[in-house]
């Protein structure tokens, strides 16, 4: 099988490419460049598919002996993940931009690219496995659920699956890894993960936010609409959040408030009590399957829904209806914002995932 390997120049990219190898694969190496920024400068932890990257991915494959390249994919990680993460901050919604760049740069722009020329699969360092099922080639959770990273590949479709490699799927933890890649002697072996956001490698989301966007001072009000405080810049809030709004009227019944939602329109924060953060039904128009679909979307199915990519699966019933997949979680879900993206989960398999259109709260307005 000829296997593209997506090296970003981490660790598990790295230990993924020397299995792939090592199973008797013809294997390239290819290192995306997604900032015009020719010198950008990693910083501990923090940025990734910087200038160090790409030598650090570099070393790896020549380890290896395989071919190794740089594409540019700078353009389109602008245009799909940057571009769509400032304009969804715009709409008030709150957006992951690692799941639009596994959508659209790692396995649609890549993908479709090593398929024309002519290589089978692409692999890369994700911890998550591929199981034949039933319905065809199926999403799983990893064997090791602290690192399982299924949920981030919730947007991945069959087409996809059927030419994707995870050579990883199946390590029980993250040291061995690690240890593979020293007695390896890659240099990457103790390497520190990275986090955050790639493009924001400060750290400072919401002073990039403030210069992408501007700032525009507007009211904070309760759920009945009175005015109870001001703010800089709506753009700075997320739901849930509790610190720093500043309110000039205290709740009747003196506890903190709570961020409940943003709407850009009128440049308002909307705030209330922490129960109100409770969510008892969440949908979005923007759904899809991760290989075989249900035999019948329409008709109410029991499964689990994962809000955050290291948040805890909660037991719920699903459907599609009116365009929607619609989530009704037995117990309500604390602090769903629209805009992030809800992965459907029937045992270990990801089903599918839908990007939230809309939450409802299981604390009526009157409350």
């Amino acid at each position: 099988m000829r296997v593209l390997a997506a090296m970003s120049g981490g660790v598990d990219s790295a230990v993924a490419a020397a299995r792939a190898v090592e199973a008797g694969h013809e294997v390239v190496g290819v290192h995306l460049a997604l900032s015009r920024a020719g010198g950008t400068l990693r910083t501990g932890s923090r940025g990734c598919c910087t200038i160090e990257d790409a030598m650090d991915a570099r070393r790896v494959a020549d380890r290896l002996g395989i071919p190794f390249y740089v594409w540019d994919f700078s353009e389109r990680f602008r245009d799909d993940v940057i571009d769509d993460f400032v304009s969804e901050y715009r709409a008030g919604r709150t957006p992951n931009p690692c799941m639009r760049c596994n959508e659209r740069i790692k396995f649609a722009a890549l993908l479709e690219r090593a398929i024309e020329l002519g290589f089978d699969a692409v692999a890369t360092g994700h911890y998550a496995s591929l199981v034949d099922g039933p319905g065809g080639l199926e999403l799983h959770r990893a064997s090791e659920e602290a690192k399982d990273q299924s949920y981030v590949l919730g947007v991945l479709t069959a087409e996809q699956l059927a030419h994707t490699y995870f050579p990883l799927g199946d390590t029980p933890s993250k040291d061995l890894v690690r240890a593979e890649a020293a007695e390896r002697g890659f240099t990457v072996a103790q390497k520190p993960d990275s986090y955050d956001i790639c493009f924001i490698p400060d750290g400072d989301t919401r002073g990039y936010l403030a210069e992408k966007v501007g700032a525009e001072p507007g009211d904070i009000v309760d759920r009945g609409g009175a005015v109870i405080g001001s703010h800089d810049g709506a753009h700075a809030f997320t739901v849930g959040q509790r610190k720093g709004l500043r309110l000039g009227v205290p709740a009747p019944d003196g506890k903190p408030r709570f961020v409940l939602e943003v709407r850009p329109v009128s440049n308002t924060v909307v705030v209330g009590p922490k129960e109100a953060l409770a969510v008892r039904e969440l949908a979005g128009s923007r759904y899809s399957w991760a290989g075989a679909a249900p035999e019948d979307p329409a008709t109410p199915f029991a499964c689990e829904v994962q809000i955050r990519a290291h948040g805890e699966p909660v037991p719920a019933i699903a459907h599609v209806e009116d365009g929607e997949l619609v989530v009704v979680p037995d117990e309500p879900i604390v602090g769903v914002a629209t805009g992030q993206t809800a992965v459907v989960y029937v045992g270990t398999r990801v089903l599918g995932q839908c990007t939230i259109d809309r939450a409802e709260s299981a604390v009526p307005v009157a409350a």
